[in-house]
């Protein structure tokens, strides 16, 4: 079993910066792929960013925001700025791994942290 944690989400004004970290944990053989989506309750979950062999941003964020890993740690980071209101979600990590025995991968999710972002 794999877990997912995530940290560092909270209240900010616009035009301000946000790190959010998520750690992966448990019985990890290779990580392929780690993202960060966000969901609100007007809108489904969505993609932000992620990286495996490729990185990719939703176009709402390029430029603004980073996806980075460091798998040593096994961890990955979303570097958030210049945050608008529409920024506001709760962002939760997933990860695509395998765990030993296989080299199939499992899709794993975080439990979300909120971001808000005021005017």
């Amino acid at each position: 079993q794999v877990q997912l944690v995530e940290s560092g989400g909270g209240l900010v004004q616009a035009g301000e910066s946000l790190r959010l970290s998520c750690k992966a944990s448990g019985n990890i053989f290779r990580i392929y792929e780690l993202a960060w989506y966000r969901q609100t309750a007007e809108q489904e979950r969505e993609l932000v960013a992620s990286m495996s062999t490729t990185t990719m941003y939703a176009d709402s964020v390029k430029g603004r925001f980073f996806i980075s890993r460091d798998d040593d740690r096994n961890m990955v980071y979303l570097q958030m700025n210049n945050l608008k209101p529409g920024d506001t979600a709760v962002y939760y990590c997933h990860g695509d791994i395998a765990s030993p025995g296989t080299w199939s991968g499992i899709h794993y999710w975080g439990q979300g942290t909120q971001v808000t972002v005021s005017s």
